[in-house]
């Protein structure tokens, strides 16, 4: 845990119109376990990969500039990217798009055959988050 918290607090944020404290990257901890099974020799491995994306914004609410304009559209390219790959698995396509971004990269252990994702998404109950959380919902549909 002292490992996941050291990271959580070198993760990147700032402050924009809609978000004091928004997250300007997404976070990835994978963690491999090896084990013996029980009562014979054979080695049994495994994932577990604790993924937190950095939400999308549109950059005429969020009025970000410079560095932050430049985080958020590499943001929202990386998460339709990640839309793209959950589609590409969902349609049983024979090629998937692991390669189209660094965090479906990362990810390809644990979205490959096999793997299993728990998907939590976080929505805004404002009346003025509507869009963005529809936006959230319907990229949901798609994992």
């Amino acid at each position: 845990m002292a490992l996941l918290t050291k990271a959580a607090n070198a993760r990147a944020s700032s402050a924009t119109a809609m978000n004091a404290t928004s997250s300007r990257s997404h976070s990835v901890f994978v963690l491999n376990i090896t084990g013996n099974h029980a009562g014979s020799s054979s080695r049994l491995t495994g994932a577990l990969c604790l993924v937190d994306l950095a939400g999308s914004e549109r950059l005429d609410r969020s009025k970000a500039e410079g560095a932050c304009k430049a985080e958020a559209c590499s943001i929202n390219s990386t998460l339709a990217s990640l839309g793209d790959l959950f589609e590409a698995l969902a349609r049983r396509q024979q090629h998937i798009p692991y390669r189209n971004s660094k965090l479906t990269y990362l990810l390809k252990p644990c979205l490959s055959p096999g793997g299993k994702v728990l998907f939590m998404c976080h929505v805004g109950p404002e009346d003025a988050s509507a869009y963005e959380s529809l936006t959230t919902l319907r990229f949901a549909t798609k994992v």
